[in-house]
């Protein structure tokens, strides 16, 4: 497979568990090139991951030496990226959760619409946390508030793929988003910016322990911390709500080609 010289797949990995190879095999045999962000793994996998960096050219491997975040991991790689003159990421999840099959998909619809970003509408199965599921429709209601229905249809899935150089300047403009509340802080501000978002479905699936499967939701702190972050995003929809009502009213993005969304 012939390397993307502007698009790349970036995995941010913190103590996934063995699952992590597979999940970046996957990844592999679908794009090339893939980064995966250790992000202070002290579960052994790291070394596993350079292992399979040294004999694959298309595999790179960033540590970081502490944990600091999702959030804080894929800013990394994305300024490490566009060092090297790439302009569109593809985040997925080390657990397995996310469907590689989808990535080659995914990256046409980004190279169509490199000005947007293509963001995944989970489609659950049996295995989906029934608590999870329910809990994503509220924060899923407070981020249409929040961007006056630009048309985010999940803010919560990680599956998507980002244009590089707006979303590094979203995250340099404040301190937060560095970690479970990256994902929907990440679409919400893109979309202030006049990012359209563009949905696809994919399949996700929830790994049992004996599957493999690692959970670092912590349903206290967590909700904790997506409701913090979306008492700050209220407050920012409020200072630029004058601004998002002037978009609507001249139809500009995120508030135009609404039809397209939903690639």
């Amino acid at each position: 497979m012939a390397p993307s010289a502007t698009h790349l797949v970036l995995i941010p990995s913190y103590n996934p568990g063995p699952r992590v190879f597979e999940t970046v095999r996957a990844a592999r045999a679908h794009w090339s090139p893939v980064w995966v962000v250790v992000d202070g793994s002290t579960d052994g996998t790291t070394a596993g991951l350079q292992a399979l960096a040294a004999d694959d050219p298309g595999l790179v491997v960033r540590v970081l030496p502490r944990n600091r975040g999702k959030g804080a991991a894929v800013l990394d790689g994305l300024q490490a990226a566009r060092a090297l003159g790439y302009t569109h990421a593809l985040t997925m999840d080390s657990d397995g959760q996310h469907p590689a099959e989808l990535i080659g998909d995914f990256m046409a619809a980004s190279l169509q619409r490199p000005d947007a970003m293509v963001l995944g509408r989970p489609v659950f199965d049996a295995s989906a946390p029934l608590l999870r599921v329910r809990g994503r429709r509220i924060s899923n209601a407070w981020t249409d508030l929040e961007t006056l229905g630009a048309g985010i249809d999940d803010s919560l899935f990680g599956f998507r793929v980002y244009p590089i150089e707006p979303l590094i300047a979203v995250m340099r403009g404040q301190p937060w988003m560095r970690r479970f509340d990256f994902d929907t802080e990440a679409v919400v501000r893109l979309a202030w910016r006049g990012v359209v978002p563009l949905n696809r479905p994919a399949p996700v699936r929830y790994l049992s322990a004996g599957e493999g499967g690692v959970s670092h939701f912590r349903y206290g702190r967590d909700n904790a911390l997506l409701t913090w972050m979306h008492a700050r995003l209220m407050l920012g929809f409020l200072l630029r709500l004058p601004w998002l009502l002037w978009r609507r009213a001249a139809g500009r993005p995120p508030f135009e080609r609404r039809t397209r969304r939903r690639a």
